[in-house]
């Protein structure tokens, strides 16, 4: 799928990430500057932040890798044991299984765009249909090739649980080696972004493109029919209309992920625009939905409440709770958050309301902003990520945790 998974993309993931690594590395610092000794609180105080770590966690990095790197952590340590190859083209695990995680991906977000362009992808490179059928299905993985049952079952487990058991894990790495499922799991994190952008959207096959994946719901139909998505048609210079099916080598022009992205001004644009209080609500409402607990705690801690995000509107998103007598602004991010990710269909009503309210350049780029939250979460849960020693989690108990 066009402009997706690129050089220039991944140079610019791995700089936001290391920006990233230095706010969470500040956080202590920032927060006793500000709010004076009350914030040594959560470092100083009990609960499971100071509990046993997983038994297949390494004390020194806090996640399921072995620390490559001192005074490097969460997302950017686990990359650094990735292969360094171009994975979504030159994987060690060949084209096979690459397309086979983009297809559990998409399977999971029951997007249809993401899938049936990846399904003809997975045809072409060779993988079988029976496997195809039993992601398209949902069909028990017993029967199928170690490798791609494997593959398929991590796929459903971090896309309906958030989470990756260790006896997954544990296999996972034996079948498939260490910097191999770094790879493959970065890879369905890319992909994890990309189905959140189609669907906000609601991207639909461009005319004569024949959808293939069973869906529980309908789409909307508040769709351009040039575009096939809620957003209007822009061509880029040099393009054709539209490419030829079977010829086919990247999303046709005018659909996808990279016409979505030329609707937004980028994150500069978004700041500017609405303010670091409104994206750090969008980190929140990412991270709650994916129950992702590093991603929560550090960014309540060190950047929500010094952006100005009031308390009773963090214990919204943190509950689930109802949205009446917040501002409207917020609510219709949060409302649009919990569709996206929860239902994986936003509809017609709720985008309606969240276009009026923040505008298609900063729609694209909220959306843009939780996408990429939502693939942090994807790779932070494959690993285990725990929180900083000491830390006390702010996140209510994962939903199903016992």
């Amino acid at each position: 799928m066009s402009g997706v998974y690129n050089g220039a993309d991944r140079k610019e993931e791995v700089m936001r990430g290391a920006a990233r690594a230095v706010v969470l590395a500040c956080t202590v610092l920032a927060l006793v500057v500000h709010n004076g000794l009350d914030a040594l609180s959560w470092q100083t105080s009990g609960g499971s932040g100071n509990s046993a770590l997983p038994a297949d966690v390494h004390p020194d990095s806090r996640n399921r890798l072995p620390l490559l790197k001192p005074g490097v952590d969460g997302l950017d340590a686990i990359r650094l044991h990735a292969s360094g190859t171009n994975v979504r083209w030159a994987s060690h695990l060949g084209r096979q299984l690459t397309e086979l995680s983009i297809l559990a991906v998409a399977r999971e977000h029951d997007q249809p765009y993401e899938w049936s362009l990846h399904e003809m992808e997975a045809v072409a490179v060779g993988l079988d249909p029976a496997t195809i059928d039993a992601v398209r299905h949902r069909r028990p993985v017993s029967g199928l090739p170690e490798k791609e049952a494997v593959v398929i079952q991590v796929g459903r487990e971090l896309g309906a649980t958030h989470s990756l058991s260790s006896s997954t894990y544990s296999r996972a790495v034996n079948l498939l080696g260490r910097s191999n499922l770094v790879d493959l799991v970065d890879l369905m994190a890319t992909y994890t972004a990309t189905a959140a952008r189609l669907t906000a959207f609601n991207q639909h096959m461009p005319p004569g493109w024949k959808q293939f994946l069973p869906l529980p719901f309908t789409q909307p139909t508040d769709i351009h029919p040039d575009s096939r998505s809620r957003l209007p048609l822009i061509r880029s210079p040099n393009q054709p209309a539209q490419a030829n099916l079977y010829a086919r080598g990247l999303a046709p022009e005018g659909t996808g992920p990279a016409h979505i992205a030329r609707h937004g001004g980028g994150l500069a644009s978004l700041e500017k625009s609405r303010g670091r209080r409104l994206m750090m609500l969008a980190t929140l409402v990412a991270a709650r939905e994916h129950d992702s607990q590093y991603l929560w705690t550090p960014n309540e801690l060190g950047g929500a409440r010094s952006e100005g995000l009031e308390p009773s509107v963090i214990d919204v998103v943190r509950h689930r709770g109802a949205l009446n007598g917040i501002a409207p602004q917020d609510a219709a991010l949060i409302q649009f958050g919990r569709e996206l990710f929860a239902s994986h269909n936003v509809g017609a009503d709720t985008y309606a309301t969240a276009l009026k309210t923040f505008g298609e350049r900063d729609l694209v780029d909220v959306v843009a902003l939780m996408a990429q939250r939502a693939a942090d979460a994807v790779v932070l849960a494959a690993f285990d990520q725990q929180l900083p020693a000491g830390m006390t989690p702010l996140l209510p108990p994962l939903r199903g945790a016992k």
